[in-house]
C-alpha cells in the first residue's frame, strides 16, 4: 500500500481526478475499451465533477459502480442515479453505463444477467474506492452474509446483505478488485485514517478493506 497525504480535500480530489483520467488514457493505448469502476455515496462526487470535463476518448470507457445498493434510479440512495448526475455528464456522456441493477424482488434474480453484463469490461483497468470507518470498501463488509464468498471466491459479482444496511446489495468481488490494472482508495478525515492504519493488521473478515490494501494508492486529507 502506497499511501499519498494532502493539504485538503479539495485538492486531493482534483489531483486524484487528473490521475484517474491519466490512467483512463493509459490504458486505452493497449486496448480497445478501458474500464472504471467507481464508489458511490457523497465523496467521490468531487473528483467526478472534475473528471466529467476531461478530454480522452469516452466513448472507448465502460463505467461501472464497484456496488451497488439493491433500489431502483428513483431512489434517493442509488448510486446509479448519482453516477448519471454527477459522472455521465459533459464529456464522459459518451461512456458506456455496466449496470450493477436490474428490475427484479432481489440481486440473487438477476446476478447471472449482470455477471455477464460485466465480463468484457473485465479485467478492470482503473478503481477508485472508499472505505467506511467499520473498515468495509465497497460492499464488503464485516459481518456481511456472503463476504467469505466475496473475499476468497472466482465470482465477479456477489449478493451481499449485512448488518445496519437496510436493503440488499451487489458488489464487486474482491477478486476482480485486486485484477484491476490500478486501483485507489480515497478517505477524509481522522476517523477513517485510524481505521484504514487499524485494518493492516487485521484479518479481512474483521477488516474487508485488508483484502484489497496490496499495490493500491490510497489518497488522504484530512478535511
Amino acid at each position: 500500500m502506497d499511501l499519498i497525504e494532502y493539504p485538503d480535500a479539495e485538492m486531493m480530489m482534483m489531483r486524484l481526478a487528473d490521475v484517474l483520467a491519466s490512467q483512463i488514457k493509459q490504458a486505452l493505448l493497449t486496448r480497445d475499451r478501458a474500464s472504471l469502476a467507481v464508489p458511490g455515496g457523497t465523496t467521490p462526487g468531487p473528483i467526478f465533477d472534475t473528471l466529467c470535463a476531461v478530454d480522452l476518448d469516452w466513448a472507448r470507457v465502460d463505467v461501472l459502480l464497484t456496488d451497488e445498493r439493491w433500489v431502483p434510479e428513483t431512489s434517493d440512495r442509488s448510486n446509479t442515479a448519482l453516477l448519471r448526475r454527477r459522472l455521465l455528464v459533459n464529456r464522459a456522456a459518451a461512456a458506456k453505463l455496466i449496470p450493477l441493477y436490474a428490475d427484479a424482488p432481489a440481486p440473487e434474480d438477476r446476478l447471472a444477467d449482470l455477471t455477464a453484463g460485466l465480463a468484457a469490461a473485465l479485467p478492470l483497468s482503473v478503481v477508485l474506492l472508499g472505505m467506511g470507518a467499520d473498515m468495509h470498501t465497497a460492499s464488503l463488509f464485516p459481518g456481511a452474509d456472503q463476504l467469505e464468498l466475496a473475499l476468497t471466491g472466482d465470482a465477479p459479482l456477489v449478493a451481499m446483505r449485512a448488518p445496519g444496511a437496510p436493503e440488499p446489495r451487489i458488489t464487486l468481488s474482491a477478486a476482480v478488485l485486486n485484477a484491476a490494472m490500478a486501483r485507489h482508495i480515497v478517505i477524509v478525515g481522522a476517523e477513517k485514517r485510524a481505521a484504514l492504519d487499524q485494518a493492516q493488521g487485521l484479518d479481512p473478515q474483521d477488516a474487508p478493506v485488508a483484502a484489497v490494501l496490496k499495490d493500491t494508492t490510497v489518497h488522504w486529507a484530512e478535511a
